[in-house]
């Protein structure tokens, strides 16, 4: 356990913890390992593959927000900027995790790791929903991406299962800072499924206000993310 950080948030026996094991409600399965209850071998193996799952996450999404922003800069999209700069942000949230398991002892940098991922989000949120309201002012209307919609269905095929090995290696290792990060991984798999909404809408219809909707809902999201990773609430 990470010092500063509440045991209850990561071990799910804190006074917040409900019967579920989980501090905040979010999930009904066990609680992550609390530290010292994994076998030093398994310990290991577990620390091995976040490292794993880390460069994956940071090559996968490397890629994503290079096509997404560049797309969405032609387009006048900001709800595919705003997807391109997520995915910026879970490269970062995936760095701070390396950097957390780099070390000789990787709870000793969870807290700071997890502050991190919060300020992101935060970033993230601030600059999409300043964006989006401009857009919705008339600063701009987005046009049809063919570019942008591909790389959302992709997103949405890929990122599910990225999320789950995160989640379940994070948890088994008792690591709120790497379920932390798969939450931002599933986040990318639901706004990628706003986005193609989005996309889809203008592109059929003309409907060029579902632009800047879509990526307020992002803002919203990434608000909400923000909080939970700031306050060590990443369960599941």
């Amino acid at each position: 356990m990470s010092e500063g950080l509440d045991p209850g948030l990561t071990t799910g026996t804190g006074p917040a913890a409900r019967e579920d094991g989980c501090a905040d409600g979010c999930c009904a399965s066990p609680a992550p390992a609390p530290r010292g209850a994994v076998d030093p071998r398994r310990r290991a193996v577990l620390t091995r593959r976040v490292r794993l799952l880390v460069a994956a996450t940071i090559t996968y999404n490397v890629v994503e927000a290079v096509v997404a922003i560049t797309a969405g800069t032609i387009a006048s999209s900001t709800a595919l900027i705003g997807f391109g700069l997520d995915s910026v942000i879970e490269v970062a949230s995936a760095l701070a995790v390396a950097w957390q398991f780099a070390g000789p002892d990787p709870q000793a940098r969870e807290r700071t790791a997890l502050k991190v991922i919060a300020v992101s989000f935060f970033a993230l949120a601030g600059y999409v929903a300043v964006e989006s309201v401009r857009t919705l002012l008339g600063a701009g209307t987005a046009d049809h991406s063919t570019v942008g919609i591909a790389l959302a269905a992709v997103s949405l095929l890929v990122m599910p299962f990225l999320s789950a090995a995160q989640r379940r290696t994070g948890r088994e290792l008792g690591s709120a800072s790497a379920v932390a990060d798969s939450r931002q991984t599933l986040l990318c798999t639901y706004l990628s499924g706003v986005l193609l909404v989005g996309l889809l809408l203008n592109s059929l219809f003309g409907w060029s206000w579902a632009d800047p909707v879509v990526a307020l809902v992002i803002a919203a999201v990434a608000v909400r993310e923000g909080r939970e990773a700031w306050r060590g609430e990443h369960c599941c």
